[in-house]
């Protein structure tokens, strides 16, 4: 069983066992840029977090249907409430 079998290395991370300095420095640079990529991708991380969501909900959904349901009536009726009572206060 051979124990230096090669580990994977994330994106942002370098590898070890570069010993040509100026190797080292492309992957140190490349590992920077991939880091500040994702870190400032805003639209990439908001997909994330927005598909991490619709899954929890569908899971919630799948265990219990009853309560999700009763929880979508209430979350709409006070959407309307909330609408009804903006109107009714700019029309007054």
């Amino acid at each position: 069983m051979n124990s230096e079998a090669p580990v994977p290395v994330p994106r942002t991370g370098v590898p070890l066992g570069i010993d040509d300095p100026v190797e080292r420095a492309r992957a140190e640079l490349k590992a920077a840029l991939a880091a500040i990529e994702q870190k400032a991708n805003f639209p990439r991380r908001i997909a994330q977090r927005i598909d991490a969501t619709i899954d929890a909900a569908q899971s919630f959904t799948k265990q219990s249907p009853g309560v999700a349901i009763a929880a979508v009536v209430v979350v709409a009726g006070a959407v309307g409430a909330g609408v009804w009572a903006a109107v009714r206060a700019y029309v007054r």
